[in-house]
């Protein structure tokens, strides 16, 4: 007797059912706020940007090689989750040990508001959105478990326990459910509320919540003006225009990657939970550090100054051998050797580290960036302003060089320094300092598991050694000697070439490898390697069942 109570009777479960509808109103209307101040500031994308820099190597490189490029979807989920566990853990200790259940969502509601506050580029107001979430949750659960309380410590009965009267029938446990009088009525004569009420009222708040977040992510604010922004843009015609794709270099076979990557197909690999939202009118690049002049650019200025277009394979460091975190595509942009030149850095410089406007920083070699390569502040993609999740406004695309000390998104800073003197954001994960891409090339047909049927078929993928250029593909069969493949026409020296040989398939079970040569005479190392700290090694291997 003394357990019910202390927690008023309240059945553990209903306890659950008020904890997860009161964190489901709260994290809604918290992100219904982000959607007014700013999307970046909303709890879950505070508390999932934290987790991202907060985790170990090992457990962002597990992310991307179970869910790809729906890393981050995997993340949301995985917050969701345990915010739905503490939602049920607050609804019972609120029951049992009040106010220990609100105590512990107004935590969670502070800790956020100060991650949210704490991050690169935070606005004044970032902290709100939490404090709404936590407040209004807190709130929230305390009326919803108020509300049960009188009925639950009226069906309890607590006088009638202790002088129960022979003969005496025992309660109705309809009485709680249905609000009826009788057993049910509390010691005043007052009705106490039903299980049908609070299911209603924790329903109601449930999907309040819900309907804040589908309403707060629209964001409407920031979010409409930049869209309208990058609709509205024409991009300057380029002062130097890129090749033509050569006749030849697309093979076109189903499965088989195209040779151009459309924007929407693009691999994307970031830390950004939620994509920055940089008006043009308001980007602004600054260039310092270890230079004779420092520098500061506009997107006015920028688009005056000569653009120039180029083709380039970009590349993810976590790109598993065989993987698809690469993709090919015509970028337009002003030279970044062409500003460091303006800037003039000191002899002794041997780095530029590039700040994107959410803090995540990339180291790139300094040579990279002033010898002959295309390396440039990129605007636009495939003949159009750069997507959203790309980098809009301006983002760094530098050949031959793993995107993580490099292909700095949103871009807004960058620092000459030293390798010595400033450490970017993977390199302070245990990755190394410097990503030159390795020579690889990929299986793309017969897909993976995908049945055949004997007879004449099209083994073909694709390969590539940026800054470089493939001079050869050849096919394993079955442990049998190499067979060298047809080259497709390559873009140029910093994309990627498809290839292709025809193979008469037997019945049976088949291995299939391949593996690339560089027109420096480097040839593809069989030697099996993760991609930390510097790129994934070994030969693409496919399994084959033919019928």
């Amino acid at each position: 007797m003394a357990g019910r109570a202390r927690d008023g009777g309240i059945p553990a479960p209903l306890a659950w059912v008020a904890g997860v509808a009161a964190v489901v109103l709260g994290a809604g209307l918290g992100e219904l706020a982000a959607g007014v101040v700013a999307p970046a500031s909303s709890p879950v994308a505070g508390v999932g940007s934290a987790l991202i820099d907060v985790a170990p190597p090992w457990a962002k490189d597990t992310a991307i090689a179970w869910f790809g490029t729906a890393d981050k979807i995997a993340l949301v989920g995985g917050i969701a989750l345990v915010m739905l566990v503490v939602a049920a853990l607050a609804g019972w200790l609120q029951a049992r040990r009040p106010p220990w259940g609100v105590v512990l969502i107004t935590v969670f509601g502070v800790a956020g508001a100060v991650v949210a506050a704490t991050r690169p580029g935070a606005v004044p107001l970032a902290w709100l959105p939490s404090v709404v979430a936590g407040a209004s949750g807190a709130v929230a659960l305390w009326l919803l478990l108020r509300l049960l309380r009188p009925a639950a410590a009226a069906s309890a009965d607590p006088s009638a326990a202790r002088s129960p009267q022979v003969g005496a029938d025992p309660p109705d446990p309809r009485a709680f459910d249905a609000g009826e009088p009788g057993a049910g009525a509390t010691a005043e004569g007052t009705q106490p509320p039903s299980r049908r009420a609070f299911f209603a009222w924790a329903g109601a708040a449930a999907g309040a919540g819900v309907l804040a977040v589908v309403v707060g992510s629209l964001r409407t604010t920031a979010a409409a003006g930049v869209a309208a922004a990058r609709m509205a843009l024409r991009l300057p015609t380029p002062a130097v225009a890129a090749s033509a794709v050569p006749q030849g270099a697309e093979l076109d076979l189903p499965g088989l990657a195209s040779v151009v990557t459309p924007n929407d197909r693009f691999y994307r690999i970031d830390t950004a939970l939620v994509v920055p939202e940089v008006n043009p009118a308001d980007w602004r690049l600054r260039v310092h550090g270890m230079v004779a002049e420092e520098l500061e650019l506009t997107w006015d200025e920028l688009l005056a100054l000569p653009l120039e277009e180029s083709w380039t394979t970009l590349t993810c460091v976590s790109n598993e051998v065989g993987g698809t975190l690469i993709g090919n595509a015509r970028w337009l942009g002003h030279p970044i050797r062409e500003l460091l030149a303006r800037a003039r850095p000191a002899a002794d410089a041997d780095m530029v580290l590039s700040r994107s406007i959410d803090g995540f920083t990339a180291s790139t070699p300094l040579e990279a960036l002033t010898d002959d390569r295309n390396a440039i502040l990129a605007v636009g993609m495939n003949g159009e302003p750069l997507p959203l999740e790309h980098g809009f406004p301006v983002r760094m695309v530098v050949p031959g060089l793993y995107g993580y000390v490099s292909a700095t998104k949103w871009v807004t800073d960058l620092e000459v320094t030293r390798f010595d003197r400033a450490r970017a954001y993977w390199t302070d994960r245990g990755w190394s300092e410097r990503g030159p891409i390795k020579l690889q090339s990929r299986i793309d047909v017969p897909r993976k598991a995908q049945g055949l049927k004997a007879g004449d078929v099209v083994i073909a993928g694709v390969a590539w050694h940026q800054g470089v250029g493939v001079a050869g593909v050849e096919v394993q069969i079955d442990d049998g000697p190499w067979q060298e493949a047809t080259l497709a026409t390559a873009i140029s020296d910093d994309t990627w070439v498809q290839w292709s040989l025809p193979w008469t398939a037997t019945a049976g079970d088949h291995l299939l490898r391949c593996r690339a040569t560089g027109r420096d005479g480097q040839q593809q190392t069989p030697a099996r390697a993760p991609p930390a700290p510097d790129g994934a090694t070994g030969w693409h291997e496919r399994f084959v069942e033919v019928f």
